[in-house]
């Protein structure tokens, strides 16, 4: 009985082919789809920008993880229902790690896609996260089309699905169609943009203070200079070549040397010229201004990135602040991202999902005094019995110990 249950959810793995992007001016002439951005490499550039400025990554990562959650709950006499919480397509994915990926996507690209298969007997449900920088929409607006490489888009390489609720029929026999997620912007209708959005500005400016600390501690916090030489070459063509080459090289970069090479004095000048600054107070600054507005164009908080860790641990205030992210980002976003995919569910499979809901816990544990140790183990999505005398105590009247050890 089990195995016929289990048969009922498991599809045939998809081949995903990976593939490499770039940044690139090149710009698609296919007249088939809305571009996603002016040449069409948005997601490219977003991705790209993710992978340089550090806290834009974290709050990014710790987003995705905390609208995820930590599981579901579920009723458990619906044993179908459990078996897709444990492996929700054939590439043994579970409902929590294919969550994470869309939220992933829409915390990063405003956008998120979802892929439906099953077949015309609804006899199997699988749901696939399709990357978003492979999807572009195409101009019917009823179709998202999929493509490995955006910058070298060919006809006869993509793949065509319908937008959910509609569902096509594949080469292969299966039906299939795509949930697309995106944050509403006003004057956007294809595509959503991130909320961040009034934030990539400042996201590139926190790189590009790190990019030059880098480039300070390669050259060992050697002062900047120019190195005056006289008569070192032998014509003004010679010395404009060498001038050329050396501030090529050397140029833009603090503790290098620019080389500036005359022919023109009779007497030896030959000198360096140091380039002091004072101006570390202003970087510093400038950086941590930009950290403070990714965070604030993220609607995100601080002490949930690890930005205030240096300053002391608060247990206090972590917990304050997850508690206003939860009712204010988290819940919002569990419901937008889980929503289709329950109504997916009861559709196809016939499955009731009412009890369906995601476990979220803070990432410190805390619990108030008068909370009863059932309802402290519901909370954290434990087993957990309401007859149990044990666990019918108040926390207050046992230690955090004893807490522990009634698993």
């Amino acid at each position: 009985m089990e195995d016929k249950k289990r048969k009922s959810i498991v599809c045939t793995t998809q081949n995903k082919a990976d593939a490499v992007y770039a940044l690139s001016a090149q710009k698609i002439e296919s007249k088939e789809f809305w571009r996603w951005g002016v040449d069409n490499n948005m997601p490219e550039a977003l991705a790209l920008l993710s992978r340089r400025s550090t806290a834009h990554r974290r709050i990014i990562n710790d987003k995705a993880d905390y609208i995820s959650g930590k599981g579901f709950n579920y009723d458990c006499s619906v044993p179908l229902l459990g078996d897709l919480v444990e492996r929700v397509n054939g590439d043994g994915e579970s409902l929590r790690q294919m969550l994470n990926k869309l939220a992933f996507d829409k915390s990063l690209f405003g956008n998120a896609f979802l892929e439906i298969v099953t077949d015309e007997a609804h006899s199997f449900l699988s749901l696939y996260h399709q990357d978003a920088t492979h999807c572009r929409v195409a101009k019917d607006s009823k179709h998202i089309i999929l493509h490995h490489d955006w910058s070298h888009f060919r006809t006869n390489e993509a793949q065509t699905l319908p937008i959910y609720p509609l569902f096509e029929k594949q080469s292969d026999g299966t039906m299939r169609s795509m949930i697309h997620y995106k944050d509403y912007e006003p004057m956007f209708k294809h595509y959503g943009v991130p909320q961040y959005i009034a934030g990539m500005n400042v996201s590139a400016i926190a790189y590009k203070t790190d990019r030059w600390n880098i480039a300070r501690l390669d050259n060992s916090f050697q002062l900047s200079g120019v190195m005056m030489i006289d008569n070192a070459v032998d014509s003004t063509e010679e010395a404009a070549e060498m001038a050329r080459v050396a501030e090529q090289r050397f140029g833009g970069k603090p503790g290098q040397v620019m080389f500036i090479i005359r022919n023109e004095s009779s007497d030896d000048n030959s000198r360096f010229i140091p380039i002091e600054s004072q101006n570390d107070g202003d970087w510093k600054a400038l950086h941590d201004q930009a950290t403070s507005d990714i965070v604030v164009a993220h609607s995100w908080f601080r002490s949930l990135s690890g930005l205030d860790y240096s300053t002391g641990f608060s247990a206090e205030r972590i917990l304050h602040e997850y508690e206003v992210a939860l009712n204010t980002v988290i819940l919002g976003e569990q419901s937008e991202l889980l929503e289709p995919i329950t109504n997916v569910i009861a559709e196809i499979l016939a499955v009731d999902c009412s009890s369906l809901e995601i476990i979220n816990r803070p990432p410190t544990r805390s619990k108030p005094i008068y909370m009863k140790v059932w309802e402290a183990r519901k909370a954290d999505g434990l087993d957990y019995d309401e007859s149990d005398e044990r666990q019918q105590l108040f926390l207050s009247e046992i230690s955090k110990y004893n807490i522990k050890s009634i698993d």
